[in-house]
């Protein structure tokens, strides 16, 4: 199951990781996402995103504070103050500026954003 979780009923993230790698790795893209708790209404939003090896996020504002835990693979996450490259296990603290996101093998990570008030 995944989606909203509004009951406490939890998400397999490993079963969605899956998933979301085979969906990434047909789509012309080169990702795939799914929202696992809140929404863009929410304050508190989490979404699992895969990438493709090569695949990017292209360069985007960051709407809040968020960190970035890669669930499996390699990114590297490039902003105007640097770049961090980050394996499985990682947790990475989104830079407050313009960053993207780059996938050095088939990799996915947990985004979780809290936005600002305003």
């Amino acid at each position: 199951m995944h989606g909203t979780d509004t009951h406490g009923s939890g998400t397999d993230l490993g079963a969605l990781v899956t998933e979301l790698l085979g969906t990434a790795g047909t789509a012309g893209s080169g990702r795939a996402a799914a929202t696992v708790h809140g929404g863009h209404e929410a304050t508190l939003r989490q979404t699992v995103i895969a990438l493709r090896a090569g695949a990017e996020l292209a360069e985007h504002e960051n709407p809040g504070e968020a960190t970035l835990l890669v669930l499996t693979g390699r990114v590297r996450l490039t902003a105007a103050s640097g770049a961090v490259e980050a394996g499985e296990g990682v947790l990475v603290v989104v830079p407050g500026e313009r960053h993207g996101l780059t996938a050095l093998a088939d990799a996915a990570v947990l985004l979780t954003v809290a936005k600002l008030a305003g």
